[in-house]
């Protein structure tokens, strides 16, 4: 048997495109590869389950992927249903006429086993690296001929009777310039990794040369009164069980951690996570872990893998995985997605989106329970978990709804935790559908203080999310305010029944827009509850939430401006009334721009020019008091 013949192209698609352009990445013909010989064994054993084809007892099936360096030639064998040269016509010589999409047809009633293959455009990704590409093949059929098949990565190809005896098929890439590099066995190990390491099947790679060199280089440097060492039997370089395969009842936590350290190389602990196994009416495994984000929640990109049938798609496909999960660390498999002919793109399907849905539910359901049946734990995350749940909900409308009972504040004062109802419910007493927070706990200490004195709250928002977090919930709830701790203060604060002294506000505002230099400063004078609070700013809650959300986003992230601050002096203090009350004009300018300075440095940190100055002013302050 011996012929020659062109190839038989079933598409639109030039061989050459298909060589270049098909893939993104070239490291794709190793997946390719392997995932068409894990195909093959995933038929034979389905045709021995059925009863239509006989193995040799105590078989084992595997995948072999083989480096020779010197003859610049990687194989990957297997021991699956092989072909004739029949099927190789078919399956081959005919581009993009896929053989797993015909055996899943006929076996349709009674295939469980995962065939991964749906294109059979996979095999032609080998011309990506190699100059030339051998197919050594033999059926299981009985009576069934060798074949050995060649093509050089033109349109033509030889196909001629082979001599392998072994049921099965050998795929011998010569590779080209370009695919040197995957003769390296580090670098081919980091492929098989990332793509193969939770296929079905086991998968071994080796390096005759490279193993033979070094045992000899091991029997040189070994004394005589050493051991001789053992033969060790080769590891399969993949798990074919994963985590996520197995039932939830069966996975014990450290086994959960164990999996998350060895995908992610990730040495914290996990905080909490998700198992999903759904059969109806889609089939979806797979484990979502809550990493600890902290405020880094913009760095934690492209840490959700897909598989499809234990083999690596992609991470992060959007169409999949909501945008705000991508947050999450883990690993989904679906079978039932649909891919395009490069597994790495998704095909537009309403499945899609159902699939989708059900993950964000199954995350907002998990929250919901941990809310619910373990407050306490979950109160525990809640510093780490957060900014994602806050992103979830600025991102995803009905993951909102599903988790909106479940977002809890932290007190700054009692660091205890609180949902937005119970805060507004013991609010009603002294501020009612206003909740107060703050920005930086230590910097604005005088402004919390101040408010808890009053029986105010003040709850923690503390992340560049927040801001544009608590614009959504003032939308959604209507009537509700939030105001940072230097905002409004004179409700807050202010003495009713003191009334105000129009003469002594106007000394008062002359008197610092003089000291400061600056006609646009706004100046108050208020009789303040507390008498050892002498100044405070008062800063504009639109504009500054403006401002960070401008640094959230990129913009410029400038400090508010004066004119959008106000000084209040509070007139019930000593310090402001032996101020007005002086008669040394000079002192008096002095004592106001320090007044200024130290109502800033607890609203926010001052700059390095005007920290220096506050410094001197401060010292020349005590040397004359001394």
């Amino acid at each position: 048997m011996q012929e020659t013949g062109s190839l038989s192209i079933h598409s639109e698609n030039l061989f050459p495109i298909i060589k270049k352009w098909l893939y993104s990445d070239q490291d794709i013909f190793i997946r390719e590869l392997v995932s068409n010989a894990a195909d093959a064994i995933a038929k034979m054993k389905k045709l021995s389950s059925l009863g239509e084809a006989q193995l040799p007892e105590g078989e084992e099936f595997a995948v072999h992927v083989t480096i020779d360096a010197e003859g610049k030639t990687i194989t990957i064998s297997d021991n699956g249903i092989g072909m004739t040269d029949e099927e190789v016509r078919k399956y081959i010589n005919q581009i993009a006429f896929s053989g797993a999409a015909e055996f899943l047809e006929k076996y349709k009633d009674a295939s469980e086993d995962p065939i991964i293959g749906h294109f059979g455009l996979g095999f032609y990704s080998a011309f990506m690296v190699a100059n030339l590409v051998e197919i050594h093949t033999l059926s299981y059929q009985e009576g069934a001929q060798s074949v050995l098949w060649s093509c050089d990565g033109s349109s033509s190809y030889e196909m001629k009777e082979g001599t392998r005896t072994r049921r099965g098929t050998d795929i011998i890439l010569h590779v080209n310039e370009d695919g040197e590099k995957y003769l390296n066995t580090w670098d081919l190990r980091s492929i098989l990794n990332k793509y193969c390491s939770f296929m079905p099947v086991p998968i071994y790679l080796a390096n005759p040369a490279e193993e033979k060199k070094a045992e000899e280089e091991a029997e040189k440097n070994r004394k005589d009164t050493d051991p001789v060492p053992e033969k060790k039997d080769p590891e399969p370089i993949n798990d074919v069980h994963p985590l996520w395969a197995k039932n939830p009842k069966d996975c014990t936590d450290e086994e959960y951690k164990e999996f998350y350290h060895k995908v992610f190389m990730d040495y914290r602990e996990p905080l909490f996570w998700i198992h999903l196994n759904m059969d109806y009416p889609f089939h979806l495994q797979g484990i979502l872990y809550f990493p600890k984000l902290g405020n880094e929640f913009e760095s934690a990109e492209g840490q959700v893998k897909l598989y499809c049938n234990q083999v690596f798609v992609a991470d992060n496909v959007k169409e999949v995985i909501p945008e705000f999960l991508l947050l999450l660390k883990g690993a989904i498999d679906c079978p039932d997605i649909p891919l395009n002919v490069s597994r790495s793109f998704l095909q537009n399907d309403g499945y899609v989106r159902k699939i989708s849905d059900y993950i964000t539910r199954k995350v907002a359901d998990k929250l919901k329970s941990l809310f619910t049946s373990q407050r306490e734990d979950y109160e525990k995350y809640w510093d780490d978990i957060h900014p994602f749940i806050k992103y979830g909900c600025l991102r995803n409308d009905k993951f909102l709804e599903r988790v909106n009972g479940c977002i809890i504040y932290k007190s700054a004062v009692s660091q205890k935790y609180v949902t937005l109802d119970e805060y507004l419910e013991e609010a009603k007493k002294t501020h009612e559908n206003k909740v107060f927070y703050t920005t930086d706990p230590r910097q604005q200490a005088q402004y919390i203080e101040a408010l808890s004195g009053q029986k105010i709250d003040v709850v923690v928002l503390d992340t560049t999310i927040d801001a544009p977090f608590i614009s959504q919930v003032e939308s959604k709830k209507e009537g509700v305010k939030f105001f940072r701790v230097d905002a409004n203060l004179s409700e807050a604060l202010k003495d009713e029944s003191l009334a105000e002294d129009v003469e002594q506000t106007e000394k008062a505002e002359k008197l610092f827009k003089d000291a400061l230099h600056n006609d646009q400063l706004k100046v108050r004078l208020e009789s303040l509850k507390d008498p050892k609070v002498s100044a405070m700013l008062e800063v504009s809650e639109e504009s500054r939430r403006m401002q960070d959300m401008m640094r959230m986003y990129g913009g410029m992230g400038m400090m508010p401006s004066v004119n959008d601050e106000t000084l209040v002096l509070n007139a019930a203090s000593p310090v402001v009334q032996k101020l007005l009350a002086s008669e040394n004009e000079e002192l008096s300018k002095t004592i106001a721009v320090q007044l200024y300075d130290l109502a800033r440095i607890s609203s926010r940190p001052l700059e390095a020019g005007e920290l220096t100055a506050f410094i001197q002013r401060s010292q020349d302050l005590m040397q004359d008091l001394l």
